[in-house]
């Protein structure tokens, strides 16, 4: 009788401990999904936020400006429900959804009113910044939380302001170049430019006016490159028809 409840104690102690570590290792799973999803709600919060700063360099449209700060306050709302004590992300939802409510928020976008930098990197940030804009646009798209009237507009608009960035540093590269003298390079600007110009399927009065300018600026350099190679001519032929004068000039007797 003895043995017979030592053994039923044992077998229960095992089941018992397999429950426990059953249990134990299904926390931790549960807890390591939720790391790995709040590290997902981060990852989209500081995007969303640091596309929101940058509209200092991309102006946004009211719509789009609203879309972000929804997507925000969606992130947000997502981070409370994994970490409910949580009281900074409770605030920043606050915030967030005041901003939302706040009819001032909206601020006007326009392409023309861009102004380039004079560095490298901050351009090639704001061609980066409008290509993400416009994945998070189709994005959202597809989660339904933008219609498709809005997508194709403001889609339209980001790929007219990225156009103009491209052509308008294409040009500023080619007046440098030819102030430098630099033709050759200068001549490769432009001819980016013209192919910018002329590829894009938005052609407007901006395309027609700069593309008449770039067309100007290259038919200037070919006049410029032709100038020279026939200076460089003659400056060879000056040089040749001098050797031979010397090679054939009386000799001094000393």
């Amino acid at each position: 009788m003895l043995v017979t409840l030592i053994i039923t104690l044992i077998i229960a102690l095992v089941i018992i401990a397999v429950i426990v570590s059953a249990i134990q290792q299904h926390k931790e799973r549960l807890a390591t999904l939720k790391r790995a999803e709040y590290s997902k709600l981060r990852a989209v919060l500081e995007d969303s936020e640091e596309l929101l700063v940058n509209s200092a360099n991309v102006p946004l449209s009211p719509a789009v400006n609203q879309m972000l700060l929804k997507r925000v306050a969606f992130t947000l709302r997502a981070m409370v429900e994994l970490e409910p004590g949580a009281r900074d992300l409770k605030q920043r939802l606050q915030e967030t959804e005041n901003q939302l409510a706040d009819t001032n928020t909206d601020n006007n976008a326009s392409a023309e009113s861009v102004t380039l930098p004079d560095n490298d990197q901050q351009l090639i940030g704001m061609i980066k910044g409008i290509k993400r804009l416009r994945t998070v646009l189709r994005g959202e798209h597809a989660r339904g939380n933008v219609d498709t009237q809005m997508v194709i507009q403001e889609d339209r608009r980001l790929e007219v302001l990225q156009l103009r960035i491209n052509v308008e540093s294409q040009i500023k590269r080619g007046n440098q170049a030819r102030t430098n003298n630099m033709l050759g390079s200068a001549r490769q600007y432009f001819e980016k430019a013209l192919t910018a110009l002329t590829n894009t399927p938005h052609q407007d009065d901006y395309t027609s006016t700069r593309k008449s300018e770039v067309l100007q600026a290259l038919e200037d350099i070919a006049t410029q490159l032709k100038e020279g190679n026939v200076r460089d001519r003659e400056k060879k032929e000056e040089k040749e028809n001098k050797d031979l004068d010397e090679l054939f000039a009386p000799k001094r007797k000393w």
